[in-house]
């Protein structure tokens, strides 16, 4: 009787443990992210790597796709442990003309929550540094609403063209405090010029003063100006200690157009393993180009078939499956 009410009790634990290991999530198992020496590391000090998706610009085709259902699924389905929610500001439909964009990427952003899982809050702008008032209302807002959430992860310029990393530096600075009068904690990422491709010259004149600043990493693995050239400036800051965050990248070329090499882009994501850079691909949307995860028509509620996904979200599904540990 007393064996058999042992191995009864054995089974319960086990069981227990399984079902709790099964229903982590990525923050309860990572928590309060951080920067230290030169890195993004979780609580325990490892670098928690996460993988995903960026949503498309939340105007134009990408907006249907804004819905707590498309949260869930990628979850579900993808094993996402980070999602981008790409906040359009300049162009017509986008923040500034419509401020009610705020609260599209406010659905968002709690959808990711309650999922558990990490989420960017991208302001999406090639030229942030004419917009710094709007900028810093917004994530002032932002940092007061999520104080003390640690999935949140700001994204204060989505990616600054061919200016001077001193412009660049100089708005981070203006809005960093907006952030830190309420969130004292959560990762802050800053743009690099060129794209987010200059991260070498930034790594020479960083930003002091604020803890847990990290700086965005763009490439698209199929462009032949985004190759060795440029994951020669990511091996350069690396090595200087720059903290890294590639919040996009994409299989085709940087009109998201363009062709899908496969060995070029295995070449990036093998270089981002490596040197254990957190990354969300570009992107979710149904529009005809190389980059789009979805195929004309896909739902606006998740629940895709293999037939729903093009070459790129095939792709960029099973390797994030497999890499965040998840076998399907």
């Amino acid at each position: 009787m007393f064996k058999n009410l042992t191995i009864a009790l054995l089974l319960i634990v086990v069981t227990t443990l399984t079902v709790s290991a099964q229903s982590a999530t990525p923050v309860s198992k990572h928590g309060q992210l951080k920067v230290s020496d030169g890195r993004i590391v979780d609580k325990n000090g490892r670098p928690p790597q996460l993988r995903g998706v960026s949503l498309f610009w939340s105007i134009w085709e990408g907006k249907k796709f804004y819905t707590p259902e498309v949260v869930n699924w990628l979850v579900k389905d993808f094993n996402i442990s980070l999602i981008r929610v790409s906040m359009a500001v300049e162009e017509n439909g986008g923040y500034i003309q419509d401020p009610s964009q705020q609260q599209l990427a406010i659905a968002m952003v709690d959808a990711a929550i309650k999922q558990g899982i990490y989420v960017i809050i991208d302001w999406h702008d090639h030229h942030a540094n004419k917009n710094v008032e709007k900028s810093r209302a917004f994530f002032g807002r932002m940092a007061k609403k999520y104080v003390g959430i640690p999935n949140v992860i700001y994204e204060i310029w989505n990616e600054p063209e061919e200016i001077s990393w001193q412009i660049v530096k100089q708005y981070a600075v203006t809005v960093i405090p907006e952030i830190r009068k309420h969130d004292k904690n959560n990762i802050i990422v800053v743009g690099s010029p060129s794209w987010d491709q200059h991260v070498d010259v930034v790594a020479a004149d960083r930003i002091k003063g604020f803890d847990n600043i990290a700086y965005s990493f763009h490439f698209y693995a199929s462009d032949p100006y985004h190759q060795d050239e440029l994951r020669k400036r990511g091996d350069a800051a690396i090595a200087a200690k720059l903290p890294l965050f590639v919040t996009e990248w994409g299989v085709g070329e940087s009109n998201g157009n363009g062709v899908f090499d496969i060995d070029k882009t295995n070449k990036w994501l093998n270089w981002m393993e490596k040197n254990q850079l957190s990354w969300t691909d570009w992107s979710i949307v149904d529009k005809k180009e190389t980059t789009a995860i979805l195929m004309p028509g896909a739902s606006v509620k998740g629940g895709w078939a293999a037939k729903d996904l093009s070459l790129a979200g095939t792709y960029i599904r099973s390797r994030i499956i497999k890499l965040n540990g998840k076998q399907k």
